[in-house]
């Protein structure tokens, strides 16, 4: 395999919205490139980058996946990314590695909901970026409006490299503002392209467009604007500089016309990207923190120095185990070196390397500072972590994967098979850290969450697929709360056998608990029972009296009682304690609290009507509302019970284009039939348990 220098290293991400054809692209590319030596078709189920059983039923990408190119002897590597909102965490592992992100755009729809997305986290990890505007062959493209919506939604620094000679149908040549020449493609599959001068009537355009590309670059430096004013234009070697610079500081996102089906436009988006996009030395640097001290620091991308590598995705594949895909940040790495995982103080011997072309996997002798690899059977190295020399000990910056926005709950079709689950749940994790699973103790559940509702869905069939465990996944129960209003003065309850009691229950302010309190004057309860006492009224709170859920803010005084020398012990205490408060509870105006949720929905402002009137019937409390750009914020308050599967709820009622984010805000009394429902449907479940 040629080992490539980190100057001769490309790593670019595709990314954008769902159908845009990046896929098809990466695809396209390989082949061009001669990486392969025929063109899988998505519909066919034969693309490299699209090789899982579910992608290929579900012809869309679902985990991003690694390829790579040589082009004009610089290695390219290509992360294609998932364009659906289930699937954002990928996007974000994968910008993260990259050092140029490529949105790839519908020419006829332009921007849409997945170019948003893309967006925000290209701006969130401040990147360069390009834009692809793909399928300029299909009957309604529309690329001269497409660029005008993008530099007026996306970037105000696009700027037009190729564009189309005739788009639409016929559309089979582009204009190249760089070289100023024709480029007509032959049939795909052909790799034929030929070269020609500008066709007369579009000589004026491609002017007007080398025009704006020099006046961008110029911008860049006060050195290039004087020239570009002594001189009307920038020398080639000045031109070339300028683009790498304006494009790595993010003044510049060069635009080129595509059609990926038919391999139009493939050649000269290569070839800008191998001579004008940054490698991962000219981008310098990664952020860090040195390890044990939290002070940040920032690695300089040299093949020089200490190895540091960053792991940013875990894929698992059966007879192979855990395949670890990284960036090395600095140094070489070589199989049988040894390293520190920085996050956990543990040694790692690197294996095999690979390189990778979607689930094709070459042996590799070296890895330099920059370029994107894999390694086997790392033992206890995990998607976010850090390997380094032990005299280098960094941790890079990790990927902030996005909080869930719905959950669910996973019951198993079989006893037995709760290890199963256990296991195929804890890999589905480690492929996919947006992808949450916990028990949780109060409800009796295990609760898997995440970006949407087909995210949860193929957990379950990869479950079934992968392990052989069948589960339904059903709607989580509710961690209601209990509590009561008034006082309850003087509790008594005896138990035969013997212990007898006097409490008294009172309300405590909200989130303050529980207190117990000894108030026992002259011994009429013995010391030695009081534990018991206390024991018995926690017990009952955990498991509630209304309808099974935890007790809160409530104080408990053990004042009186009595004891028998022979048959009182602190079973009877404890008995004595657990009855005489659920008497007491129900005699002291006892109420279920709700966990209110604080939700942040983020709409194009035409949907904002029916997203105010959506949120009101689920009995949603308005906060505010902020404007973000095109889009309006809406902080409301809404409980938990009216949020399963908001976010697809959400999606149908903005055609995809609304995205929520939500947090637990506090618990508050929830309405009295709501609450008598509740309690009803507890008592129905116990009736049908027993």
């Amino acid at each position: 395999m040629k080992e490539y220098i980190s100057e001769a290293i490309r790593n670019i991400a595709f990314v954008g919205h769902g159908g845009s054809g990046k896929t098809t692209l990466s695809e396209i590319i390989l082949y061009t490139a001669k990486e392969i030596n025929r063109i899988g078709k998505i519909e066919d189920g034969n693309t490299v980058s699209d090789y899982t059983p579910n992608e290929i039923d579900k012809q869309i990408s679902i985990s991003s996946s690694l390829m790579n190119v040589e082009w004009n002897n610089t290695k390219i590597n290509i992360i294609d990314a998932p364009g659906f909102s289930d699937f954002i965490g990928d996007v974000k592992s994968a910008l993260k590695v990259c050092d140029t992100a490529v949105i790839v755009v519908k020419s006829a729809e332009g921007i849409e909901v997945g170019t948003d997305a893309a967006k925000s986290v290209i701006d969130e990890y401040k990147l360069p970026s390009s834009i692809i505007i793909n399928k300029a062959d299909s009957e309604h493209s529309t690329f001269f409006d497409t660029y005008e919506e993008i530099k007026e939604r996306i970037h105000p620094g696009a700027t037009v490299i190729t564009f189309p000679v005739s788009e639409g149908i016929h559309f089979n040549s582009i204009v190249d503002v760089i070289s100023m020449k024709n480029y007509t493609y032959g049939e795909a599959g052909s790799r034929n392209v030929t070269e020609s001068e500008i066709p007369g009537n579009l000589k004026e355009q491609a002017d007007n467009f080398r025009t704006q590309l020099i006046e961008k670059v110029a911008e860049y430096s006060e050195d290039l604007m004087n020239k570009y004013f002594e001189n009307g234009s920038l020398s080639d070697d000045e031109l070339k500089k300028g683009i790498k610079a304006s494009i790595i500081n993010g003044n510049l996102v060069p635009v080129f016309a595509l059609s990926s089906t038919k391999a139009i436009g493939i050649n000269n988006f290569l070839d800008f990207v191998s001579n004008y996009f940054p490698s991962p030395a000219d981008r310098g640097t990664v952020s860090a923190k040195l390890a044990n001290k939290n002070e940040p620091v920032l690695v300089k991308v040299d093949p020089n120095g200490e190895p540091v590598l960053f792991v940013f995705k875990t894929i698992s594949e059966q007879h192979v185990g855990e395949l670890s895909l990284f960036k090395l940040i600095s140094g070489k790495v070589s199989p049988g070196l040894d390293l520190l995982n920085e996050n956990n103080n543990k040694t790692e011997r690197l294996n095999q390397l690979f390189t990778l072309n979607g689930h094709n996997r070459k042996d590799i002798s070296q890895v330099v500072a920059g370029d994107i690899a894999a390694v086997v059977k790392l033992k206890d190295t995990h998607t976010n972590n850090t390997i380094a020399s032990k005299n280098y000990s960094v941790i890079v910056d990790p990927i902030e994967f996005p909080d869930p926005v719905i959950r669910g709950a996973i019951k198993a079709k079989a006893k037995g098979d709760e290890d199963k689950i256990a296991t195929g749940l804890h890999t589905l994790h480690e492929e996919d850290p947006s992808f949450n699973v916990k028990f949780d103790p109060e409800i009796s559940q295990t609760i898997i969450s995440g970006q949407g509702e087909l995210q949860l869905m193929l957990a379950v069939k990869r479950l079934k697929d992968r392990y052989g465990v069948e589960v339904d996944l059903v709607e989580p129960r509710i961690p209601y709360r209990e509590t009561i209003k008034a006082v309850a003065n003087d509790v008594e309850y005896k138990h035969k056998q013997y212990g007898h009691i006097h409490i008294k229950m009172e309300p405590l302010p909200r989130g303050k608990g529980f207190e117990f309190v000894n108030a026992i004057v002259g011994g009429v309860v013995p010391g030695r029972f009081i534990p018991a006492v206390e024991k018995g009224v926690i017990e009952t709170m955990t498991k509630g009296v209304l309808a099974g859920n935890q007790v809160v803010d409530v104080k408990v005084t053990l004042f009186d009682g009595t004891y028998h020398t022979v048959d009182s012990d602190e079973m009877s205490f404890k008995i004595a304690a657990s009855q005489g408060f659920k008497k007491g509870f129900l005699e002291a105006k006892p109420v279920l609290l709700e966990p209110i949720y604080e939700i942040e929905v983020k709409v194009p402002e035409e949907y904002m009507g029916d997203v105010m009137g959506d949120i009101s019937s689920k009995r949603g409390k308005i906060l505010g509302m902020d404007s973000d750009g095109r889009f309006q914020v809406i902080k409301a308050l809404v409980p938990l019970a009216e949020l399963y599967k908001y976010s697809s709820n959400l999606r149908s009622l903005t055609q995809g284009r609304g995205v929520h984010k939500r947090k637990f805000d506090h618990y508050e009394e929830m309405p009295k039939e709501i609450e008598q429902k509740v309690i009803e449907e507890y008592k129905k479940s116990r009736e049908e348990e027993n």
